[in-house]
Formats: structure tokens, C-alpha cells, sequence
């Protein structure tokens, strides 16, 4: 059965997962749907994200998607609560890619290949009927005026400088990461030419600079369970962390990186200076401080002619259990238990259990792999995603102030925001 046509002239602008699922629906809605895109193929990020496999969305309820957005949380709940992670894999099914779950709740395709999952959504929106520009840089977007009642999207396709007049305009250009994709902010200036408000963007997600000698010569060591914690100004010792996260962590040459580390960097980049945020790691979250007091304390008989660094060594790797070791006193990494000083144990724990390691910057937008910032959510209808400010614009994806945990929030987010915004976007005024 053929979709009706609403006679509505849809323009989109950006060809990444917002994008191609806001087409796809409009499109499927009835409308006439333009995709312009400045690179030669749609879907460049997806293609490079989770290590070329794509990580679509998480295990979890809407609940849990929405929860990893801080802030956002509240103005993501309608978009996700009506397109959430089991209609993301059902989407998929259909489209011909079969889904895993992976043992950290993370959903990839059977195929361990992006590729995969960006020629599905490829096929999708030009099946729907939607016209693609590729090449086609989006110069400037006017609204309708006394003397132009469409919006106008100027661009330059191939050299070539020429505009299109439609109905309504979709802008889901992404945000500043990873600017090799194509993702170089240019959707910003638009909006703010429309009125919007752009909240300072930053990167999220990404690896951070810093850390000690020890820590250096710890590059390449994995911890597979570790609990970080960063306390911001306005969270310091004595209440609760800013931000809390326990999953896997990789020491490198520059400083740390892995879920974890990443999880908590665009809180730290909030931060006026990141100097200012303090982080802290649980080398072993599985042992409580009272049983670790427990085993250290045990100083006579058998117990106490064991080493130091043995003892720590059935919780962590030889290199890190000889460097907490010597951080609390370089004489430690050779003593026995009957040998340690009581001031030493205590510090053996609070580098067990809280290690503060300092941080002094990211690797920066390149290696983020979302932007945290962006249009400001108040502006914007979380039902509809259409501008407040701007009757027949919707804003959708990345470029949004929106920002999640690793592991497939941020497309989730994508999906469900892009589907809101095909749908109402093709809604005529007697729908």
C-alpha cells in the first residue's frame, strides 16, 4: 500500500543516524524528503564507531538510556520512552541486521561490522524515497519571510553555489567530534542565526591527559573492574561524587582512557579548569575498606612473612601492585607484612580504594567521541523536536546539548530523537 503524500517538502541536512532515521520517516509519512550531505557517503561516523562494529544502542529499559544523560535525562524521556532500545534492534531485524549482546550490555551486530549497520539505514531512506546530495555543503538557512514563504538552504555542491526552498527543515549535522567524519560544528552558526542558543560545546567522551610517572609506566595495562570517581568544586570530599562509574580502565603514555575514564570526561570538562576536578579511582571495588584493613592487619605468624606486593597481587597486576606499592613508600615493595608501618598500611589503602590521579586535559575534540554542549534544550520541543523559536525547524542528534555514557546511548539517542523529528516535521497543520 502506497504511503500518502502530505504534499510537504522536507529538507534535512546532515546524513549521519539522526539523520538518515529522520528521512527515512518522513519520508515514509508521506512527505518529500532532501538529505544533504557534505561528505561523498552518509554515515561517516558510524562507519568508525566502536572500533568499526557499531555499538546501535544498550541493554536496558528507556529508563536506563535516559539516565546516562544527566541534565538531558528529562528532555530525552518522550523521544526514547516512544522509540527505545528494543525498537532500535526490532528496526534493525527488519532491516536485515541480526544484533548480540555483548557481556557489558553493549548491542552490536552479529557481524561485527558498522558497515553493516550503515548500509541498512542507507537502504532504508532511499527505499522511503528520499532524494540524497552528497558533496553538498550547507552554507546558510533562512526562514520563510513576506517575501519568500519557504525556508531557503543555500549550499555548495561540487563548486557550485545553488539554494532549495521547502516546507520545513530538519538539522541534524552533528556536533565537533571526531571533525575527520565531517563533524566540524557547522550547524551551530545557523541556529544561532535563528535565534538558538548554543551552550558552550566541549569534548565528552574522550581520553584524558595526565597522570604521574607511575602511571606512565603503567601505558598499555587494562583493569577490567575499577570504580572512578570525580569530585567537581561543587562536590568535594565529604559528599557524593559529581559523577560514579565502574567499568574497565586503560593505563596509556598520555594519560588514561577506556569506558570508565571516558565516562566521566565531560564532567570533568565542564569544569572552568579540569585541574579543578579531582578524580579518584577503587582499584578493587569487589574488597571493602574493612576487609582490606582486615587482611592488612594481619601482621603475626604465617600471614606476616608475606609480602607486600604478593599480597596485592591477588587483586592486581605485578606492574600495579609494585607501583601502589612504592607510592606509599618505595621501601614497601620488598617488606613483609610484619615489617609495615601502620601509617603505611593506611596509605596502601587510600591508594587502594582512592587514588586520586591528577588530570590535566583530554586528547580534545579529534579523539572524543561525542560533543557535550550545543543547542540549548529549552528551546527545543522534546515531544516534536521542533525549534520554540522557529515554526518548521526541527533539531535533532549530537548537535543537541545532549550528551550519554559509552556503550550505545549516544545512538540510541540519535534514533529516537531523529524518528521524533521525521514524524512531527511531516505532519500537516490537520493531521
Amino acid at each position: 500500500m502506497a504511503t500518502q503524500s502530505t504534499g510537504l517538502h522536507i529538507v534535512v541536512v546532515g546524513a549521519g543516524a539522526a539523520g538518515m532515521m529522520a528521512a527515512a520517516v518522513a519520508a515514509r509519512s508521506g512527505a518529500r524528503v532532501t538529505l544533504l550531505e557534505k561528505n561523498t557517503k552518509t554515515g561517516v561516523k558510524i562507519l568508525m564507531s566502536g572500533g568499526t562494529r557499531c555499538n546501535i544502542t544498550h541493554d536496558t529499559d528507556s529508563k536506563g538510556i535516559t539516565e546516562a544523560f544527566g541534565h538531558a535525562k528529562r528532555f530525552l524521556q518522550p523521544s526514547i520512552g516512544k522509540f527505545g532500545p528494543s525498537d532500535v534492534i526490532a528496526m534493525f531485524h527488519e532491516l536485515g541486521v541480526q544484533t548480540k549482546r555483548e557481556e557489558t550490555g553493549k548491542i552490536f551486530p552479529v557481524s561485527n561490522r558498522a558497515v553493516d549497520v550503515r548500509d541498512a539505514l542507507h537502504r532504508s531512506m532511499l527505499d522511503a524515497g528520499v532524494r540524497l546530495e552528497l558533496r553538498c555543503s550547507v552554507q546558510n538557512i533562512l526562514p520563510p519571510s513576506d517575501s519568500s514563504p519557504q525556508w531557503r538552504v543555500s549550499f555548495d555542491q561540487n563548486g557550485h553555489a545553488d539554494e532549495i526552498l521547502c516546507d520545513r527543515v530538519i538539522v541534524t549535522s552533528g556536533g565537533r567530534s571526531w571533525p575527520g567524519c565531517g563533524t566540524t560544528g557547522d550547524g551551530y552558526d545557523w541556529l544561532r542565526a535563528l535565534g538558538h542558543t548554543i551552550v558552550a560545546t566541549r569534548p565528552a567522551l574522550v581520553p584524558l591527559v595526565g597522570g604521574t610517572d607511575a602511571t606512565h609506566a603503567l601505558s598499555g595495562l587494562t583493569l577490567p573492574d575499577i570504580n572512578v570517581s570525580v569530585f567537581t568544586p561543587d562536590h568535594r570530599s565529604g559528599k557524593k561524587p559529581k559523577i560514579q562509574r565502574r567499568s574497565s580502565w586503560l593505563f596509556t603514555h598520555f594519560g588514561f582512557s577506556g569506558p570508565a575514564a571516558m565516562d566521566v570526561s565531560g564532567v570533568m570538562t565542564a569544569c572552568n579548569r579540569i585541574q579543578d576536578s579531582d578524580m579518584r579511582l577503587d582499584l578493587i571495588p569487589e574488597v571493602g575498606e574493612a576487609q582490606l584493613r582486615e587482611i592488612l592487619g594481619l601482621r603475626s605468624g604465617e600471614a606476616g612473612k608475606r609480602s607486600i606486593a604478593n599480597i596485592l597481587q591477588q587483586w592486581l597486576p605485578s606492574r600495579l601492585a609494585l607501583a601502589i606499592c612504592e607510592e606509599s613508600n618505595p621501601a614497601n615493595a620488598n617488606r613483609k607484612l610484619a615489617e609495615l608501618p601502620n601509617k603505611d598500611a593506611n596509605l596502601l589503602i587510600e591508594n587502594l580504594k582512592r587514588w586520586h590521579l591528577p588530570v590535566n586535559g583530554t586528547r580534545g575534540f579529534a579523539k572524543a567521541e561525542v560533543t557535550a554542549g550545543g543547542v540549548q534544550l529549552n528551546e527545543v520541543d522534546p515531544r516534536t523536536m521542533q525549534s520554540r523559536l522557529a515554526e518548521g525547524l526541527f533539531i535533532a542528534g549530537e548537535i543537541l546539548d545532549v550528551d550519554g555514557w559509552i556503550g550505545g546511548y549516544n545512538f540510541q539517542a540519535a534514533f529516537s530523537t531523529g524518528r521524533a523529528a521525521g514524524l512531527a516535521a511531516s505532519q500537516t497543520d490537520n493531521d
